[in-house]
């Protein structure tokens, strides 16, 4: 098999994001937009791929640590063909791909259609036609429709201006013609910089056939460039997945209210009411119904599980047919049996929650066990953090924890024991023993209230 180099340009700064941040470690869908570049890219199978990086160069490599890249650094922004000549001694004897950290929608299915028709006769170049080419370099064909050359915005005349089809910027060549053209390239134009984009001419003038492909939608090719094009590309994305997830058969409210960071998988039916954000990987099984504004974040949902409004799930396994929230909290760590519940304005972390049993309402569970059909009270705290250590708490099956309890672990509550309401549990309880911790109840008959003395 052919080698492939495939070269991201992802140097620039940015400027009108007026941000700090390196332009393409902005996220999109959650995950920055030069990475969703080189997840495309691994798509293809490359021997190599070169990251050009140069403004926030530092912050470019901590962020793609994991990815198998090697970077290559452009000190000064001289254009695009500068940019690509600094890895052309990287370059191995096959196929080049070019391609930029801002444009994170385009489909491996197009790139591939590119390379195949690349050889040491032919380069491959991706056009688009846009009813507004405002700001594009234009295709410049011949009379015979072969293209020849393409013209910058700034440097075109008035019948170049007139032509829709623009260049994508994305190129592919040999690595042969690649190092052929790159010193031939001349900064004696409008804004003094190297464009790689006068490769085209060159190679019309050896005889190489500059063959062109078109992607699918215009929207592949789009750049980020400023915070609407940032918003626009988001909509998007996330428009695609609604339609894949629909396509599946989940049910979704309104697919413009929905946000996938991440990766989101689905069983049948199941229902999504609006404003829901999905991070990291979330699967959901059959007949789970989400309600409106909920945040889950790398959890698993068993099927016909129900998540009532405004619960914020993260690092969870529910087994299924499991009832949380509304405004519940899961915490990571913690993991539901079936049928378990966990009602409205309840956190837990990092516990286990048996089958059949209830946190119901304004409770705090952390660092704890439940057993089977477990009934814990409003106001219930598991006291798990001594100020420097975090200890457990073990409440065994059948327990009933009364309301506004607190239980200071390390401590074990026995299987079938009541625990009496607003009581302060330090010490094990036995099974099927009654605990109470309470000042006795005072009376004092026809006590007169306090009345409010004239100044």
């Amino acid at each position: 098999m052919q080698e492939l180099d495939i070269v991201i340009l992802a140097a620039g700064k940015g400027t009108r994001m007026n941000s700090q941040i390196p332009k393409v470690l902005h996220t999109l869908a959650g995950k920055p937009l030069v990475q969703h570049v080189l997840d495309t890219a691994a798509g293809l199978s490359p021997s190599r791929t070169h990251v050009v990086i140069g403004h926030g160069a530092d912050r470019l490599r901590a962020a793609l640590a994991a990815s198998t890249v090697s970077f290559v650094v452009q000190k000064e922004q001289r254009g695009t063909g500068h940019a690509v000549a600094q890895a052309q001694n990287q370059l191995g004897n096959g196929k080049v791909l070019v391609l930029y950290g801002d444009v994170p929608l385009i489909r491996r299915e197009s790139l591939a259609a590119l390379l195949a028709q690349v050889d040491e006769q032919h380069m491959g170049l991706l056009t688009v036609t846009l009813s507004d080419p405002t700001g594009y370099g234009r295709i410049v064909r011949n009379t015979d429709g072969e293209a020849v050359a393409i013209v910058e915005q700034k440097d075109a005349d008035s019948a170049q201006l007139a032509i829709n089809e623009c260049n994508t910027g994305i190129m592919a060549m040999t690595s042969s013609q690649l190092k052929r053209w790159l010193p031939r390239l001349s900064a004696e134009n409008a804004q003094g910089e190297y464009y790689l984009t006068d490769v085209i001419a060159m190679a019309a003038g050896e005889g190489v056939s500059v063959c062109t492909t078109q992607p699918a939608t215009a929207v592949e090719v789009e750049g980020v460039n400023n915070r609407a094009q940032m918003a626009r590309l988001e909509r998007v994305y996330q428009q695609q997945l609604a339609n894949s997830l629909m396509e599946q058969g989940v049910a979704l409210a309104d697919p413009a209210r929905l946000d996938v960071r991440g990766k989101l998988s689905c069983g049948h039916d199941v229902f999504i009411d609006v404003g829901c954000v999905f991070e990291g990987e979330v699967e959901l099984g059959e007949g789970v119904r989400i309600g409106p504004y909920c945040v889950i974040k790398n959890s698993t949902i068993g099927a016909e599980s129900v998540i009532e409004s405004h619960s914020m799930i993260d690092s969870t396994v529910a087994a299924g047919l499991n009832q949380i929230g509304p405004f519940a909290r899961l915490r990571p760590g913690t993991r539901l049996a079936v049928k378990a519940k966990v009602g409205n304005f309840v956190e837990t972390k990092n516990a286990d929650v048996g089958e059949g049993s209830k946190i119901n309402h304004l409770s705090y569970v952390g660092d704890a066990h439940l057993g089977r059909n477990v009934n814990v009270g409003a106001g219930t705290i598991t006291c798990n953090y001594d100020g420097a250590n975090k200890h457990r708490t073990v409440i065994g099956d059948d327990a009933f924890v009364g309301s506004n309890s607190a239980l200071v672990a390390p401590v074990t509550v026995g299987k079938g024991a009541t625990i009496g309401a607003g009581s302060t549990i330090a010490k094990d309880v036995s099974e099927y023993a009654l605990a109470v911790t309470r000042s006795r109840q005072l009376e004092k008959a026809d006590w007169p209230r306090p009345v409010t003395t004239s100044k």
